[in-house]
């Protein structure tokens, strides 16, 4: 099967090259797409302190593609874990997922805080956070996944 889709926007960002820490103060712009979208697609959705963007990984070549298990950014103190358990970009649908803080909507721009997409990020979902979405329940994760966070979100 193959599917096929179509960005509903693009981000515009200070930040040009994918640095795996210090999102959490850079501040985006979403720019969806004028031709297929008006303003009423965004209607409401001011009222949400937190979207969920889904975007492609557009800057990852083909051949970085993984398959298998690694370790997190190379560091051979972690463990060697698969991809699917682990977020890294060099996925094999090249699909990132990032929750960040809603600072406005204008027209068809958006402003996000803490978005971890660089400029020209195609933007394939934009979803308002609504918490019942959220983990039920206790939330657990590896200590070396806490670690690679550490600075992740820093400002």
């Amino acid at each position: 099967m193959k599917i096929e889709l179509v960005p509903v926007g693009v981000v515009r960002s200070p930040r040009t090259e994918m640095v795996d820490d210090y999102w959490g103060k850079v501040v985006s712009v979403i720019e969806i797409d004028g031709e297929r979208f008006s303003p009423e697609a965004l209607r409401g959705l001011e009222g949400f302190s937190h979207l969920e963007i889904v975007f492609f990984l557009h800057l990852v070549p083909e051949e970085k593609i993984e398959t298998a298990a690694r370790h997190p950014r190379n560091r051979m103190d972690w463990p060697r874990v698969g991809i699917f358990a682990q977020r890294g970009k060099n996925r094999p649908n090249r699909i990132g997922v990032s929750v960040c803080r809603l600072l406005r909507v204008e027209g068809l721009s958006i402003t996000v805080e803490g978005l971890d997409a660089i400029d020209g990020t195609p933007v394939l979902d934009v979803k308002p956070y609504i918490r019942e979405f959220g983990p039920r329940g206790e939330v657990r994760q590896p200590d070396w996944a806490t670690e690679l966070m550490a600075e992740y979100y820093v400002g």
